[in-house]
């Protein structure tokens, strides 16, 4: 059977975002803005917070994209100007669909605050296509017990966060074709996979190693593995004790990326109109 090629196997950049979180970037980094359809990946934490030492990320705007968090550990609290609020706990997602233009907020919780803990989590933002570009924006809320799950037998299991895998769909609406979902191993073993051939393929290790014996090449902990596109195949063998792997698989847009900030769009007259409908108040507010 024809599996997919690596075309690289890459270290992400480490930076630091809100209150200090350290954050493993993969893109956008100086020699990948993007990867089509997808516009940001952002591995934040994990960090130790002591008792009453953690904020958040504080009210801020966005457009032109949509978002899914998904929290490794801690409780965020999401709230927004078109009316969307949700308490976010470990193991859940939450999928926003900025479009227009709304602003957020993403404190952590009165609990955790008080408590502290371990936050860890994956952010990825997602290019809505041109023509969704200015829709209503919304947000959709998935506890962890409402996430479908696949059971491979006794070594894998695939959690469906967005789209769809061996015909199992997640709860996520979605306006790009997008598929997000953690194969999870409990020892080693393997897994193929079938995705679409003209869909962008990377596979994101949260935790453990992957081997891949036609190149022989090994990925860990922190990297990101970049596939082409000549099968609807590819495999993950995990050779560690456990291991945790976020794939990715979108169909490209092939559309121009304005991207200023919190702001994405098609041309440079729908920016200037983004950050004006900012000033003046359309995106909403946060009380």
């Amino acid at each position: 059977m024809i599996m997919r090629k690596i075309v690289s196997i890459k270290n992400c950049m480490k930076t630091f975002e809100g209150d200090g979180i350290p954050v493993t970037r993969a893109f956008p980094v100086p020699e990948m803005r993007e990867n089509d359809p997808f516009l940001l990946f952002d591995h934040f934490g994990p960090i130790n917070y002591e008792p009453g030492g953690a904020t958040g990320v504080p009210a801020h705007p966005h457009c032109g994209f949509e978002a899914i968090t998904y929290l490794l550990g801690g409780e965020v609290e999401h709230k927004d100007s078109w009316g969307g609020q949700a308490a976010i706990e470990t193991g859940d997602i939450q999928w926003m669909t900025t479009g227009s233009g709304l602003i957020h907020s993403e404190l952590v919780t009165d609990k955790f605050k008080k408590s502290g803990g371990i936050m860890q989590g994956l952010q990825i933002w997602v290019n809505l296509p041109q023509k969704n570009k200015k829709v209503k924006p919304w947000y959709q809320h998935i506890k962890k017990n409402d996430i479908p799950a696949i059971d491979e037998g006794k070594d894998v299991l695939i959690k469906v966060l967005v789209g769809k895998v061996k015909n199992i769909s997640s709860a996520v609406q979605t306006y790009s074709p997008v598929s997000i979902f953690d194969v999870q191993f409990i020892k080693p073993s393997l897994i193929d996979l079938d995705i679409p051939k003209n869909q962008t393929v990377m596979v994101y290790v949260i935790d453990g190693e992957l081997k891949f014996h036609d190149d022989n090449k090994i990925a860990r902990k922190g990297q990101m593995i970049y596939f082409d596109q000549s099968s609807d195949m590819i495999n993950l063998t995990s050779i560690s004790p456990t291991g945790s792997y976020l794939v990715l698989a979108g169909e490209p847009l092939n559309e121009p990326v304005v991207r200023y900030g919190p702001f994405v769009t098609n041309t440079e007259g729908d920016m200037k109109k983004a950050m004006l409908d900012y000033q003046n108040g359309k995106m909403g507010t946060l009380s």
